[in-house]
């Protein structure tokens, strides 16, 4: 994206999350009316996208967030980044497994994740993906609250941002050295 192009990346998920800069199906036009929405109930009209955000943003503080994947990773060095993680389970109180309890019929599902959270305000979420067609992925969600953003804050992109706890994430599952890989294939 060309410096000083702002595009702030809007989508339509189920919970109206915010995070790329496409819509897709259904949930898209769930986005659209929801946007529509805010834009009639805005106080300064016309107002642009832009505004509305970053009043939102100063006002609540802003939720960066970004995901990496490393696609088509070798099965077998897939799984040994998340043996190295569980093995930090016990020596860093930061690093955490979490498990999904089902509220409808009470089933758990383990080893759905593993948690670094070098702060209350960010975090690093390692899951494994077999869905895709050649290899296992990889994906590493990041996430960062800042309470009171600056300007600066309310200008830099999500994936720059949090760049460096991608980072310290990967140094700490030793992915590099595991997998071959010093990049993700795909950031969204």
């Amino acid at each position: 994206q060309p410096v000083g192009v702002y595009s702030p990346f809007l989508c339509g998920e189920e919970s109206f999350g915010t995070g790329a800069d496409h819509v897709r199906e259904k949930d898209g036009l769930w986005a659209v009316l929801a946007w529509l929405s805010v834009l009639a109930h805005e106080p300064e009209q016309p107002a642009s996208v832009r505004d509305i955000v970053q009043r939102h943003w100063k006002r609540y503080g802003r939720d960066l967030y970004c995901r990496w994947d490393f696609e088509g990773v070798d099965s077998t060095a897939a799984d040994k980044v998340f043996d190295t993680l569980r093995e930090q389970i016990p020596e860093k109180a930061q690093i955490s497994e979490f498990e999904y309890l089902d509220p409808v019929d009470g089933s758990t599902v383990s080893r759905q994740g593993i948690i670094f959270a070098p702060s209350s305000e960010e975090r690093a979420v390692f899951r494994l993906s077999g869905t895709g067609s050649e290899g296992a992925t990889i994906r590493l969600y990041l996430e960062r609250y800042i309470a009171n953003p600056t300007e600066a804050d309310l200008e830099t992109d999500a994936p720059s941002a949090l760049a460096d706890l991608g980072q310290k994430a990967l140094q700490l599952a030793n992915l590099n050295a595991l997998t071959g890989r010093d990049h993700p294939d795909v950031v969204t």
